[in-house]
């Protein structure tokens, strides 16, 4: 599978792709094609995202948007294996990792489909909040889209013994989020503040949830 194409199979072929899984035909391959799609993907838009700034900001969040979606998978993927060892998977762990590298592939995918028109309001607009607030919207939709993929495809991967394990994967996905956006709020900035020196990472204070409300505040003139 070529590295750049494997997204597309997989949105082309869904199914195909799903019963090669369910075989362990050429995991390993897939795996490495979507982990490398995926972080390619994702450091264009976080490139794009950087720039509104200026280049040593487009530099960090090419490096960081990856580390973000990439490390996600990571921390929250054993959460779910041992969860559905627990209720008689017998699914391998490569095989779930290799459904959530292409849910990573699908949201990447995705933002980059919106890359236009995050250039569009850069050019346009030089209102810090109002790109932010963008931004995390595009994010969040891609993001949910991308889930939204894994959860029908592991469901696919269970068949008929997936009833049980259901009661499973809606807090898994609620975690995931959950540990997505905190991670976002740790590694920032993305984005970077007009006026202010560059900073690789930020010092850990407050929390995501206060600085988006505070932004819309911002944006619908109630600050």
């Amino acid at each position: 599978m070529n590295h750049l194409q494997a997204p597309f199979a997989v949105l082309r072929d869904g199914q195909g792709f799903l019963e090669e899984v369910k075989r362990f035909d050429r995991l390993s391959e897939k795996m490495v094609s979507l982990f490398v799609s995926s972080f390619v993907l994702f450091a264009i838009y976080g490139a794009i995202m950087g720039a509104f700034t200026g280049p040593a900001q487009a530099l960090s969040s090419a490096i960081k948007l990856p580390l973000l979606f990439l490390a996600t998978v990571a921390i929250c993927l054993p959460t779910l294996y041992v969860a559905c060892l627990l209720l008689g998977a017998k699914e391998t762990v490569g095989q779930y990792f290799t459904l959530l590298l292409a849910a990573l592939a699908v949201t990447s995918v995705l933002l980059v489909s919106f890359a236009p028109v995050t250039l569009f309001f850069m050019l346009t607009s030089s209102h810090y909040q109002f790109f932010k607030l963008l931004n995390v919207a595009i994010l969040g939709t891609c993001g949910i889209v991308g889930v939204r993929y894994f959860g029908r495809a592991v469901r696919d991967l269970w068949g008929d013994v997936g009833g049980k394990r259901g009661s499973v994967l809606v807090p898994w996905m609620f975690l995931y989020a959950f540990v997505g956006s905190q991670l976002g709020w740790t590694l920032r900035p993305f984005f970077g503040a007009p006026g202010t020196e560059f900073e690789a990472v930020r010092e850990i204070k407050g929390n995501f949830y206060v600085d988006i409300g505070r932004s819309l505040g911002e944006v619908m003139g109630m600050d």
